[in-house]
């Protein structure tokens, strides 16, 4: 399980790069706040999770797939993943932040993912030139 990223997970980073080209600025992994969000947007205090569907265990996912061997090791990790991304979220919601999980599995496609994003984030600031 070594190999397994909590951060730059290639779900992550796709979400990432477009937001970025879209013209978004964020901060990353900050461990200031509850659940360490993937980003964070401090001047519309906004987080986006971007969630493995297998670790985060989405509902009606095929890649949530229960594990098939150590049900006894493996229903109380996903179980406690559940729980504690449950409490991260209701924690940074009492602290005014609005909160968007993006799933691992609606990157395969992202642009329902993106639009999402956008409609959640409001329009990107567009940054001014100087005149000379």
């Amino acid at each position: 399980m070594q190999a397994n990223r909590s951060k730059n997970t290639k779900p992550e980073m796709r979400l990432r790069r477009l937001l970025h080209r879209l013209g978004y600025r964020y901060s990353l992994h900050r461990r200031d706040l509850p659940g360490t969000p993937d980003l964070a947007f401090r001047s519309r205090k906004a987080v986006i999770q971007v969630h493995g569907c297998f670790w985060h265990q989405h509902e009606g996912c095929r890649l949530a797939h229960a594990p098939q061997t150590r049900l006894d090791y493996w229903q109380p990790k996903l179980a406690r993943n559940h729980e504690r991304d449950l409490a991260a979220r209701e924690k940074l919601r009492s602290l005014g932040w609005r909160v968007l999980i993006i799933w691992e599995c609606e990157l395969v496609h992202p642009e329902q993912a993106v639009a999402d994003a956008v409609a959640f984030l409001g329009p990107a600031k567009v940054p001014t030139l100087m005149a000379d």
